[in-house]
């Protein structure tokens, strides 16, 4: 009873498989899928291949695998990733992603037998014509994905390029955001960080060292200067009291003894508010301790030869 079952159904599937291909719907498809989008040439104007709407579809398929490859390999090697790390992965993962993209579709041509070199060849000019036209943009993606694979500006640095000082508050894949002391909106182009050197104040902390320069009149107490420095950065809330502030006695100026009081703060961004404050409470301190800032003087002697020959002569003057 089974074979005979088995028999029937063997014997409708040879059938029905014979009526498809023997109809003209079947026949049409076919042909359809025969037909030639694209014929690739050589010099000689020989056929060298064909693209066919039966690899167009193939091709179409490949992508949506590698598509759904593509995410499933992502989900897998950003599931133990933080937040953080796992946000930049994906910027540089888009980008490759557009590579693999074209590596499978270039790959999937030639293993249909059509050769890739004919789609350059045919397309030489163009692509030359766009890389040149793209040159600055490729340099740009490229100096993003350098920044994000080797961390060397993180979101909340504060950063000085180019004689800029801002606070990056977003790094794109072409460009990074930062925002400068005066609330305005610094783009960077990434290529900038591969070009010119790059000051990255908070890369060891958000804490940084500044400093004060001031000159004294010669004839000065240094040991006085020194202790009323001291003073001053102790007057600002903004300093830090451990690493303690320090006085370096800089050098004998020509016009003065010139003392730079260093400290540290916790915000470099706005590093001039403290430092505005030492520099108010070093000018108050002196003036009740009669410690003269020195100024540059000149004295100028004209010495007159004849009518028209008028020699100039300067001499310092140390105050």
């Amino acid at each position: 009873m089974q074979e005979k079952v088995k028999d029937q159904i063997e014997d409708t599937v040879e059938e029905l498989g014979e009526a498809i291909t023997e109809s003209s719907i079947w026949e049409k498809f076919v042909d359809f899928l025969n037909f030639k989008l694209h014929t690739f040439t050589d010099g000689n104007g020989l056929e060298t291949g064909a693209l066919k709407v039966k690899y167009f579809l193939l091709i179409i398929v490949i992508l949506i695998f590698t598509t759904y490859a593509l995410r499933w390999l992502k989900k897998l090697l950003t599931r133990k990733m933080p937040e953080n790390d796992k946000a930049k992965f994906t910027t540089v993962f888009s980008f490759a992603r557009w590579l693999i993209y074209i590596v499978v579709f270039l790959v999937a041509l030639s293993s249909l037998g059509i050769d890739v070199t004919a789609v350059f060849a045919a397309s030489a000019a163009l692509l030359i014509g766009v890389g040149l036209a793209l040159q600055t943009l490729f340099q740009d993606i490229i100096s993003g994905v350098f920044i994000l694979v080797d961390q060397s500006v993180h979101v909340g640095d504060i950063i000085e390029i180019e004689g800029k000082v801002g606070r990056v508050e977003e790094i794109k894949l072409r460009t990074t955001r930062a925002v400068t002391i005066d609330n305005k909106v610094l783009i960077i182009p990434n290529h900038l960080y591969l070009a010119n050197s790059l000051y990255n104040w908070t890369q060891n902390g958000s804490s940084t060292r500044e400093s004060v320069d001031v000159g004294v009149a010669y004839g000065s107490d240094v040991v006085l200067v020194k202790k009323l420095l001291l003073q001053a950065a102790a007057s600002s809330k903004l300093v830090f009291k451990q690493p303690a502030p320090a006085v370096v006695f800089m050098d004998f100026g020509e016009s003065s003894l010139d003392f730079r009081i260093a400290f540290t703060i916790q915000d470099s961004f706005n590093a001039r508010i403290p430092k505005s404050e030492v520099r108010f409470a070093i000018y108050k301190l002196f003036n009740e301790h009669n410690i003269s800032i020195p100024f540059p003087q000149r004295d100028i002697h004209v010495i007159q030869k004849g009518e028209e020959n008028i020699q100039l002569k300067m001499n310092s003057k140390k105050q």
